[in-house]
Formats: structure tokens, sequence, C-alpha cells
């Protein structure tokens, strides 16, 4: 059975994810956090997944991120995936404390993969946020591959 979707990179907004894909298509990222507990979380939920209150309310995030761990994948057959390959999938730990799945590139348009690139990615190493088309990935922080965070906690 066909969704008719044909691209599988563009997310379905509905009512509630709205202001978080608003926010990523003017260039800034958003997250929740809770007013009981404090805590920051990613994805966007409507109630917090740390202690299930419903005062949470959208914050704009710095956008700065730590490489947790990565794969380059080669093979993807759902468009537009395929004509990216290989590219680099990756963890990211943002520094409000939520993880975020995402891709690293080089810049907006570009890929870490080819020429090397991808063998100077690091565990730990430090990222920025960047755009394309709306949707948030990560490029080494300014503009370097071996800017690493020195405090990983």
């Amino acid at each position: 059975m066909s969704t008719g979707r044909d691209r599988f990179d563009i997310p379905e907004v509905d009512a509630f994810t709205r202001p978080y894909w608003d926010a990523a298509a003017g260039g800034r990222l958003l997250l929740r956090r809770c007013g009981a507990c404090g805590r920051a979380h990613h994805y966007p939920r409507e109630f917090c997944p740390y202690c299930w209150s419903e005062d949470v309310v959208w914050e704009t995030a710095s956008g700065l991120a730590t490489l947790y761990t990565w794969s380059v994948v080669h093979r993807n057959d759902l468009p537009p995936f395929g004509e990216r390959t290989p590219y680099v999938a990756a963890v990211v730990d943002l520094d409000e404390g939520p993880r975020m799945m995402t891709e690293v590139v080089t810049g907006v348009e570009g890929s870490v993969v080819g020429g090397g690139a991808e063998g100077e990615l690091r565990v730990g190493m430090g990222l920025e946020v960047a755009f394309r088309e709306g949707v948030p990935i990560f490029r080494p922080r300014g503009g370097s591959r071996t800017a690493v965070r020195v405090s990983m906690g």
C-alpha cells in the first residue's frame, strides 16, 4: 500500500509540533523544558518524560552539541537518502542535556563523507546546528573538525 509520500526526510507536521518546525524553518532549534523538574527533553512531547508533568514549554536551544556516536550510511533506498549516500547518521548530546538523532555535515549543503573527512570525526567533538530544508542537522563547531568540548559531564 502506498502512503503517497515521495520523501521520507521531511516530517509530517501536526498542530503540536508546528512551533518546532516553524522555528527550524527560521533557523532556530527548539526544545521542551519542564517547569516542574527543570529538565529539557527532545523529541517534543506534551508532557515531561522524566516526571510526567504537563507543565512543559518551548525554549530556544543554544544549537551546540557534542558528538555521541555516528555511522556512515552507504545504502538507503528511501528518497532522497539514496542521492545523499554516503552520509553520516549520528546521535548528539545537546548542551542542554537531551540526546538527538541527526546527520553530521561539513556545511548546510555538504557532507563530511568523502575525501577521508569522516575519519576526522571523533566522539566528544563539538558540533553546531545547521538547517537543511527546515530540518536540523549538525556540523563541526566553528568550522573545525577537532573542536572537542572540554567537559563531557
